[in-house]
């Protein structure tokens, strides 16, 4: 039998933060922090916790510093890490994207840098993402055609890189959208709806990623017998929680004459369970849906069963899909 190691486990801190404990309260059974401390406790005393930045977790992640971590797929982009991506958990939905005064005649930042270029003028970019903001601009037909393989100068209040002077890439420290056109002539940002952005009277000319929160893991804590197991574990809780958000349990009790017909109507992730009641010709049935199709069963409930019970699952396992290494 493998003794089952201790894991380091790294979430993110800030915009991710709710969400994060919202989906680690749903996946163990207790989760406790003391304020103004970094340090998380679940009921599984084998799971070290610690709040970290989401920039910082893919690297602290990818060198082994902790085993597995929550975090953005903009940021594990952006620091090109070498880890393993586990679960997608669905919340934290971002776009990476271009964006511009709305008053300029651009349509697409490749316009933008073919204009510039023509006129000699120095094309000064915002953003947070240095490394996507280098490879997108990088990817743009008139950059190549103009620049060939040059790299944007990036520049940061401790060092400039980059041989070509005519693009920069300035690092921003937070406020992007308020810096043009003043400082900058356009931004890479992040952004969930593109409001805040609109009022900033800017407008969105390329998307260049979509991006949510992601359980990653170091690759060599995989290999690992002893971490794997456990790793494992918060796979499948994980998830669980993860799809648990998507599902409905119902309960409900129906006569006999209508039991056909609502097994007819019904869907479920497998089959409804049925179970005889103690008064003849009434049955219960158990079953769990998508939330999805809840509004569309209303009706027909209504018609042919007798009460309704609703609950929202915590966690929906699908033991079945964790495939482990049986060698041992």
């Amino acid at each position: 039998m493998i003794k089952i190691a201790s894991v380091k486990f790294a979430i993110p801190k800030g915009s991710l933060e709710e969400a994060t404990f919202k989906l680690l309260e749903n996946s163990w059974t207790k989760v406790n922090r003391k304020s103004r401390t970094y340090r998380v406790y679940l009921d599984d005393s084998e799971i070290k916790v610690k709040m970290l930045r989401p920039q910082e977790i893919p690297n602290l992640v990818a060198d082994g510093l902790y085993d597995v971590g929550i975090t953005g797929k903009d940021w594990i982009n952006e620091t090109k890490s070498d880890v393993e991506l586990l679960v997608d958990l669905e919340y934290g939905k971002i776009k990476l994207v271009i964006a511009m005064p709305d008053n300029y005649r651009y349509k697409s930042l490749d316009d933008m840098i073919l204009d510039y270029s023509k006129k000699k003028k120095v094309l000064r970019i915002s953003s947070e993402y240095l490394t996507n903001a280098s490879k997108f601009i990088k990817s743009c037909k008139s950059y190549k055609k103009r620049y060939g393989s040059k790299d944007p100068m990036i520049v940061t209040p401790w060092l400039r890189v980059g041989t070509n002077k005519n693009v920069q890439i300035h690092l921003s420290f937070g406020a992007t959208e308020a810096k043009p056109p003043d400082d900058v002539d356009a931004i890479m940002d992040v952004t969930e709806t593109g409001t805040t952005l609109q009022q900033n009277g800017l407008k969105i000319t390329d998307v260049v990623m979509e991006s949510s929160a992601h359980l990653i893991a170091n690759k060599k804590s995989l290999k690992d017998k002893k971490k794997r197991e456990k790793i494992f574990d918060i796979v499948t809780l994980i998830k669980g929680a993860v799809q648990g958000r998507k599902y409905l349990h119902l309960y409900m009790n129906i006569r006999k004459s209508n039991l056909k017909k609502l097994l007819n109507d019904i869907p479920s992730l497998k089959k409804p369970t049925i179970s005889p009641l103690s008064e003849e010709g009434w049955y219960g049935v158990n079953t769990v849906i998508l939330k999805s199709d809840f509004h569309k069963l209303i009706p027909k409930l209504r018609k042919i069963a007798q009460g309704l019970v609703v609950h929202e699952p915590r966690q929906i396992l699908e033991l079945e899909e964790i495939k482990r290494d049986e060698e041992n």
